[in-house]
């Protein structure tokens, strides 16, 4: 019984949270993105250098997915146009602690980061328009759909930047971060399974035909 009584306290919980986040005033969730942001750019330092490739293991990739979770589209967008805009003004908090148009302008990463702000509108835009995309199978699936746009973008702009054909810049920038960004996708979706409230908080489309409790 008292198991009982703390799921239903978590399930109102979450569900009051995401209720409260999409009741905020623009200035609000604009503040919540930079927040975002700035998480991004923290975890941005968790660096993991791979011998054979100048692009780095980082924590950037777990932080973008989580951002259209915690956020929705737009605002996850905001927050990953924040990390990327702002870094290239000057705050050094890319990985590295690098900053500035001229790291940008000079690193092999630059398709990845712009990625970045791609992914949380996908991710985004589905979870918070259907509750049945809310469940841990396809918040695992829009995750590995997202982690493949950021790696493929990040190797396309990688193979342009150091004149490699396809398969070499594959090998460099791809496949290398597979098995890293498939164990972050799946920790992403534990986490947004978890978090997601399973009833409407918004304009859902398919909040009449569902019913599961918060």
């Amino acid at each position: 019984m008292a198991t009982s009584a703390y799921v239903d306290r978590y399930r109102y919980w979450r569900y009051s949270a995401f209720k409260w986040r999409t009741d905020l005033s623009i200035t609000q969730k604009v503040a919540l993105a930079l927040g975002m942001a700035c998480l991004t750019g923290l975890v941005a330092q968790l660096r993991i250098h791979l011998w054979f490739t100048p692009v780095p293991v980082t924590g950037q990739v777990f932080a973008v997915l989580l951002s259209g979770v915690l956020l929705g589209a737009r605002y996850g967008f905001l927050s990953q146009a924040f990390y990327v805009g702002i870094g290239a003004c000057g705050i050094p908090w890319f990985q590295g602690w690098a900053g500035g148009i001229g790291y940008l302008s000079n690193t092999v990463t630059l398709g990845y980061l712009l990625a970045f702000m791609v992914v949380p509108i996908l991710i985004g835009a589905l979870s918070e328009t259907f509750i049945t995309a809310r469940g841990f199978l396809p918040q695992l699936g829009l995750m590995l759909i997202a982690v493949v746009i950021i790696d493929l973008a990040g190797t396309a702009y990688l193979g342009s930047f150091l004149h490699k054909d396809f398969h070499q810049a594959m090998k460099l920038g791809f496949w290398p971060f597979i098995p890293w960004d498939l164990a972050k996708a799946a920790a992403v979706a534990g986490i947004s399974a978890t978090l997601l409230p399973k009833a409407s908080y918004g304009r859902e489309v398919d909040s009449s035909r569902y019913t599961a409790s918060y």
